[in-house]
């Protein structure tokens, strides 16, 4: 069996980056996804939902080294097990994680730089529109 999801949003606050002890890099960053509609008495709606995203290897150090809070981002991942806990109003809540195996980093611009994880674990990094090989940061 196999899932994929995937979320556009934006960035709750600067990704942290650790190692584990064995040495392997890990990123761990927060995605708003929101949708916005418009309700049947005519007022403007909107619901955010929050997804803990972790990326490893070579996407962790990308991720990392070029995002920050408020960067718009497109993350393809997996789905991990939904936890369950209370928060501080007394109200159940579900924390959803993603376990990214593709961040596109969207621009103001429109310019994409993508960085996925391709066969055997490495990094794979392409050039969006209007972008040359020498313009992607990794």
């Amino acid at each position: 069996m196999y899932q994929q999801i995937t979320l556009i949003g934006n960035l709750g606050r600067d990704p942290e980056m650790r190692y584990t002890p064995s040495g392997v890099p890990v990123t761990n960053f927060s995605v708003a996804v929101s949708r916005r509609w418009t309700g049947q008495d005519g007022q403007p709606q909107e619901k955010t939902l929050w997804f803990r995203v972790v990326a490893w290897n070579k996407l962790a150090e990308t991720t990392s080294q070029y995002l920050t809070k408020g960067s718009k981002v497109l993350v393809v991942g997996e789905m991990e097990e939904p936890t369950a806990y209370i928060d501080r109003e007394g109200q159940p809540r579900a924390s959803l994680e993603v376990r990214a195996l593709t961040v596109k980093f969207l621009s103001a611009r429109g310019d994409v730089v993508e960085s996925h994880v391709g066969a055997g674990g490495a990094t794979v990094a392409e050039a969006g529109p209007g972008m040359s090989d020498e313009d992607i940061p990794f």
